[in-house]
């Protein structure tokens, strides 16, 4: 059987490549270095602002309310506070700003605080979007679950409570919506429309390909998702991966390679730096990451099998990582790999019966799950580990002895934080 042509035919070119991308990648910092200068030196502004997530803190006898939220004039995510103890999620909110020469370079492409004052509050015109979540709550009748359904159909925040539930789960990665949702529309996009194509072309079109016909609606499809649930950076950056993957199957070039993958982190950086400072970006990437090294060293066996050390393999190849950043442990997060290979089967049925209008028919089953208790740790691992297992990690796209070196280190480690410890 022959071989797969390489993305890259040697060194040579990958190096060309990775020096390109860095010359581009200075420009367009440049570009937002600019854009920051300007924006600190401004004594005030004043936006319409996006409220992502709302909590109430105390201080100095006071209660204050904290928001996230995002400016799309501005293109900012930041942190903001007020005194003001309305519910100002789904409203109009236009604040005055204060920018502060402290704010860094590194803060504005991240996420930053900003001195500022709510100017007005307003109710948001109706579109489709806030209608669609209108129908998926009123088929619930606790808050909690139509928040959970809201999230991973329609990208909307988690509020704070819910949100820890499901830390302690592990499932955080079934919420955000990623390429694991992706793939899951896609499949079901194809069992749809591939019967209606097939008719079609059986009398019209013969000489067509279904792989690109019907992937370029999916896509296009696919693609008006992503920009209705306000492009999320881990749903970007799978459907850019999705999109470009197409085009590489049609070429009949290797898909599943660490090259592009690589490939992939570079042109979404290139068209949106902020990524860079994205955890939910990396996240992903190092999700895809291991799916990729997984199928290396294992991919040889039959479907079934790989699925379900896919599923496992990610949950414990990931702890590591996780740990560097998330504190929190549980051994209900043990639960995890069951969960996601559920939820494949899980999420198409919520779909459907929230289109028939009956979405209410797991809800006694999350309750149930989301009530679950155990014992929490918080548990952190020293950042020198966290990158001597990362430099592991890639040493394992290379070596065999050290994948296996890596699966170890992984299984102790999940052994320690949920056994042991």
């Amino acid at each position: 059987m022959l071989e797969k042509p390489k993305l890259f035919l040697d060194f040579k070119e990958v190096l060309v490549v990775v020096v390109l991308f860095f010359i581009l990648f200075g420009v367009r910092l440049g570009v937002l270095y600019s854009e920051y200068r300007d924006f600190i030196s401004k004594p005030f502004y004043y936006t319409y602002v996006d409220v992502l997530q709302q909590y109430q803190k105390h201080k100095n006898g006071r209660d204050y309310t904290v928001l996230r939220v995002y400016s799309p004039s501005l293109d900012l995510n930041f942190f903001t506070s007020t005194y003001r103890v309305d519910t100002l999620i789904d409203k109009r909110v236009r604040l005055k700003l204060f920018p502060s020469k402290n704010i860094t370079f590194f803060d504005y492409l991240s996420t930053f605080y900003i001195s500022s004052e709510v100017n007005s509050i307003s109710s948001k015109s109706q579109d489709f979007r806030s209608i669609l979540s209108r129908y998926i709550a009123n088929q619930h009748t606790q808050k909690d679950i139509a928040d959970f359904y809201q999230a991973i159909f329609l990208a909307k925040p988690l509020p704070k409570n819910l949100r820890e539930s499901i830390s302690k789960l592990g499932i955080s990665h079934l919420i955000a919506l990623s390429g694991f949702h992706l793939a899951i529309l896609s499949g079901i996009l194809f069992f749809l429309l591939r019967p209606i194509y097939h008719a079609l072309q059986q009398r019209y079109f013969p000489y067509r390909f279904d792989l690109i016909d019907i992937g370029f609606v999916v896509l296009l499809i696919l693609g008006c998702y992503v920009w209705f649930v306000d492009s999320p950076a881990s749903l970007i950056r799978s459907y850019i991966m999705m999109l470009v993957g197409w085009i590489v199957v049609i070429m009949g070039i290797e898909l599943v390679s660490f090259e592009f993958l690589a490939i992939i982190v570079m042109i979404l950086l290139l068209f949106i730096p902020k990524m860079l400072f994205s955890l939910a970006f990396w996240f992903s990437v190092l999700g895809v990451f291991y799916i990729f090294l997984l199928i290396k060293r294992v991919g040889d066996i039959g479907k079934v099998w790989m699925t379900l050390i896919i599923s496992f393999g990610i949950f414990v190849l990931m702890l590591p990582i996780i740990h560097l950043i998330f504190p929190t442990t549980t051994t209900l997060q043990l639960l995890s790999p069951i969960l996601s290979l559920g939820f494949s089967i899980f999420y198409p049925f919520t779909i459907l019966a929230h289109v028939l209008g009956v979405g209410w028919i797991f809800d006694s089953w999350l309750v149930k799950l989301f009530g679950l208790h155990g014992d929490v740790m918080d548990i952190t691992i020293p950042y020198y580990y966290g990158v001597l297992y990362i430099v592991l990690s890639i040493g394992a796209i290379f070596s065999r002895w050290l994948f296996y070196l890596l699966c170890l280190v992984a299984m102790i480690f999940m052994i320690y934080i949920y056994f042991m410890v």
